[in-house]
């Protein structure tokens, strides 16, 4: 229910901000207390990944915020509080995964691979609606932003590669499988090391480089949904 209603406040907070202040208590509630009651992380399946990514996506455009000109923060708000009510609705349509962990997941590896993972997806969903309203209206601070929150997402999703690498070989005795999720999970680190090195080309700079940033959340979208829903992998999400 608590999914739900969520949702409905991040609908209202297109409307008035306050809303989505609300949105992100009841799923932190949300997900404290279901961890609290599962003994694990709730972190296993599209339910609680996608409830998840909704509230990051939302918590980190909170100090985004306040950064952004004043003309520009209600377009922002609109955005994240559509975006995030998305995420919502389709985590509380998901079916919720409530069993024991298996035992290759009971490691603080992947604890810290899925925790990373998914802040950098947040931090990657602000940077490209950043994007969206820079290509609109080049205002050269929303491609600043972009640029600083797409740097600080490719520093916490190389660490979540890592500490993925090292799960990998703690499951299965090796860091590499070449499953659908890690060639695509490479294909995504590769698209924001492309970004990074792109926007420093004097040719690149301005609206090219923020529509990489923008194609980027793209490939984070398949590579979390689409890869999960349509090939086989040894992830579940």
């Amino acid at each position: 229910m608590i999914p739900y209603i969520a949702t409905i406040f991040y609908l209202s907070a297109l409307f008035h901000r306050a809303f989505l202040f609300i949105a992100i208590l009841l799923q932190s509630y949300y997900l404290i207390s279901r961890g609290l009651m599962l003994g694990r992380l709730p972190l296993v399946g599209l339910h609680d990944t996608l409830i998840f990514l909704s509230l990051t996506t939302a918590l980190f455009y909170l100090p985004i915020y306040y950064y952004v000109d004043p003309k520009n923060r209600k377009l922002l708000t609109s955005m994240v509080a559509l975006l995030c009510a998305i995420f919502s609705l389709s985590g509380a349509l998901a079916t919720a995964s409530s069993a024991p962990l298996p035992p290759v997941l009971r490691t603080f590896w992947f604890e810290l691979h899925v925790t990373l993972s998914f802040l950098s997806y947040g931090l990657f969903g602000i940077a490209a609606l950043l994007g969206l309203m820079y290509i609109k209206n080049t205002e050269k601070t929303l491609e600043k932003y972009q640029y600083l929150t797409i740097l600080i997402g490719y520093l916490l999703f190389s660490l979540s590669m890592i500490f993925g690498g090292i799960w990998a070989f703690y499951a299965w005795g090796t860091y590499w499988l070449w499953t659908p999720k890690e060639l695509w999970t490479t294909l995504l680190w590769l698209v924001y090391t492309l970004y990074l090195h792109l926007r420093y080309r004097p040719y690149w700079r301005g609206k090219p480089v923020a529509i990489v940033g923008v194609v980027g959340y793209a490939v984070v979208l398949f590579t979390y949904l689409g890869v999960g829903l349509l090939m086989k992998s040894s992830h579940s999400f």
